[in-house]
């Protein structure tokens, strides 16, 4: 059996070679190389975007975890905090890839909120903060399918990374959507059950 190189191979090789040599110019610039398309300043900004609209989930997940009352509120709270966690991790990923294409996360609370997609409503009652936090996943799932059509091919690893993110965030939308229905209806029986003695008072 021959062992001998297709020209296919042989090309392949010399694409190596070339590889070598790009990857020892310009080293200062990390994980970007040549062979990154993507406009990293639009990027860098619309990660921050992203970054940001994570960061207002966090703190609103958080807000509601420490003050939701009501019934269901304790296993409501737990759903709350257990997003404001994978939230932050989101973050996290975000601005590890921003630091990666050479960019500074932006963290900068007093410009955070006019920088997210989503909006930090704190909401009344415990059904108002399920609503909120559900309109915000929808948000955040619109823009980041947005992005990620955005990036396309141009930025490979940005995009995986959103789409990772994407996923989870539509789990949560259906953890929120799943939620009010069960408090709604909750709500609805308590109402009836304590407005039945007045009507028969009456």
């Amino acid at each position: 059996m021959s062992l001998a190189k297709t020209p296919q191979e042989g090309s392949f090789v010399a694409d190596i070679q070339a590889i070598r040599q790009r990857a020892r110019q310009h080293i200062e610039n990390g994980a970007v190389t040549d062979a990154y398309r993507g406009d990293r300043t639009t990027v860098i900004k619309v990660l921050n975007e992203a970054l940001a609209t994570e960061l207002v989930c966090v703190l609103r997940y958080k807000r509601h975890y420490f003050t939701a009352t009501g019934i269901h509120a304790q296993a409501v709270a737990e759903e709350f905090l257990e997003h404001a966690k994978e939230e932050q991790d989101h973050a996290d990923k975000i601005a590890e890839r921003i630091t990666q294409l050479d960019g500074e996360p932006d963290f900068n609370p007093a410009t955070l909120a006019g920088r997210s997609h989503s909006e930090y409503v704190e909401g009344k009652s415990l059904a108002d903060m399920i609503r909120e936090d559900l309109i915000a996943e929808r948000i955040a799932i619109e823009s980041y399918n947005e992005i990620i059509r955005y990036l396309g091919g141009n930025d490979p690893t940005s995009r995986r990374v959103m789409e990772e993110i994407l996923a989870k965030e539509e789990e949560h939308a259906e953890d929120m959507r799943n939620l009010i229905q069960t408090v709604t209806q909750a709500e609805q029986a308590h109402k009836s059950r304590t407005e039945e003695p007045l009507r028969r008072a009456s």
